[in-house]
């Protein structure tokens, strides 16, 4: 029993230890699945089933050579000789028989109508009542309600299984991504707050005014807000993060989009979604914030009334695309990206300046003045998103997207904050950097080698297979 206890230790996950069962094997499999549904898709949509069993006709020339063969002659002939077979004038029905029929069926018509849209009105409202009626048999069974059309929705990532030097055991990989310098895109950094999708209708009033955004929740899909007004199109979806102070700064963090004016995205691969994101956002009018009721906060006067009041977001107002980049080489992922998902963005921001009545010497029934201001707000970091390139938007958790976090979301996190003196867990964005210059030294090892091959010497020689420095 000590044996193997002592045998199991540290040992890696069985993802990692077996090829079949890791990470990047089911994301290479479900990007094959993906395209071959793709696919289908585009073929269903050309209709080829309807063309399969076309031919085409024989053509002049074909006509023309059999000539001089034997076979049947078509003779074609006029219609005339067919002109005896129609019935005679007198067998036809009279112009006044006919009038008289139709009048009666049109007056027969209306009655039945009536009678039968009576008689629908009376079973409408006895089924009604029926309906309405309680069962005398016991207690009623509670009803299952339907799930929300836009539950799980979301394109969410699974953690990025990572894992450093085992020795003694066989591991396939570090966890970092075969492809990772050009199969990839990354976004970073990815804002602290609440995953959910912003859907627009057609609004009733005026474009901008009138309430047409509603933001609802990543997994039960329902509404996290009343709607409000937006300066988004409408029967547009985007896939969104609800900035964890947006009551004080109001930003709502794009992350995706799926539908554009009735313009389905989710198809398009992953860098032309971020470019069609970037490109629409940066067309919107910027609405300013409405008035709102307001805290009061702030020094206090000498009569011990606030002097001024914090502006309170009702909704919000600011739409934020969450940056993404394009180039994931090793050299920019730890120079620039990795470092950049430890840093705090900043961000500008228009809201309502607004001073207490009892400041401004006014009544609390008279609307306080406001003016508008543009002020830098900061926004904390939680991680950094990596998506495949070739991948179209796909609904649910899967690999095609991975996440590393900026802290480790673990029970045993939660156990050490509230144990006094307990070590941290270490962050995976940690363990990633460091996966990260593993594979980097590795293949700076491999090119020495490859240069030292040749004696020093310019060669042409092939690029040797890329190595795990585990």
């Amino acid at each position: 029993m000590q044996g193997d206890r002592k045998s199991s230790y540290k040992v890696p996950p069985a993802a990692v230890r077996d090829s079949l069962t890791s990470q990047e094997h089911r994301r290479n499999k479900a990007l094959e699945e993906q395209k071959r549904r793709r696919a289908e898709r585009f073929d269903s949509s050309r209709q080829l089933d309807f063309f399969a069993d076309l031919t085409l006709g024989p053509s002049d020339d074909e006509a023309d050579e059999g000539d001089g063969q034997d076979g049947p002659e078509i003779v074609r002939q006029s219609l005339a000789q067919f002109a005896g077979m129609l019935p005679l004038a007198q067998e036809t029905p009279s112009a006044s028989s006919t009038a008289s029929s139709a009048m009666i069926s049109e007056s027969a018509v209306p009655a039945q109508t009536a009678e039968m849209q009576t008689s629908g009105k009376k079973r409408g409202k006895t089924q009604r009542k029926a309906k309405a009626a309680p069962s005398s048999s016991g207690p009623s069974k509670p009803s299952k309600r339907k799930p929300s059309r836009w539950a799980d929705k979301c394109m969410y990532a699974e953690l990025l299984e990572m894992s450093e030097g085992h020795d003694g055991f066989d591991v396939v990989s570090n966890g970092i991504p075969q492809d990772i310098e050009t199969g990839w895109v990354a976004v970073t950094p990815v804002p602290i707050g609440k995953r959910c999708l912003a859907v627009t209708h057609q609004p009733s009033g005026v474009p901008g005014v009138a309430p047409n955004l509603t933001l609802r929740s990543r997994v039960l899909g329902k509404p996290l807000m009343k709607p409000f007004p937006s300066p988004l199109p409408p029967h547009t979806v985007l896939d969104c993060i609800l900035d964890e102070n947006w009551r004080d700064n109001g930003i709502l963090h794009v992350l995706d989009v799926l539908k554009w004016k009735e313009q389905d995205i989710t198809e398009c691969e992953t860098p032309f979604r971020f470019w069609w994101r970037d490109m629409r956002l940066s067309e919107l009018p910027v609405l300013p914030p409405p008035v709102h009721t307001t805290e009061q906060e702030g020094d206090a006067s000498a009569n011990g009334a606030p002097v001024s009041a914090r502006y309170r977001f009702p909704h919000p107002t600011t739409f934020v695309p969450v940056p993404y980049h394009t180039d994931t080489s090793l050299t920019h992922l730890l120079s620039a990206l990795i470092p950049m998902t430890r840093a705090t963005r900043t961000i500008a921001i228009i809201r309502r300046t607004i001073a207490s009545p009892q400041a401004l010497g006014m009544d609390l029934d008279v609307p306080v003045p406001s003016e508008l201001e543009t002020v830098p707000v900061e926004i904390r970091s939680d991680g950094l998103l990596l998506y495949v390139a070739q991948a179209t938007y796909e609904p649910g958790t899967g690999p095609l997207s991975s996440w590393v976090p900026l802290e480790a979301y673990t029970p045993a996190a939660k156990e050490a904050n509230m144990v006094i003196g307990e070590a941290m867990p270490e962050s995976p964005l940690n363990v990633f950097e460091r996966c990260v210059f593993a594979v980097q030294a590795c293949l700076l090892a491999d090119a020495m080698l490859a240069v030292a091959s040749c004696g020093g010497n310019s060669c042409y020689r092939k690029a040797p297979p890329r190595r795990r420095c585990l």
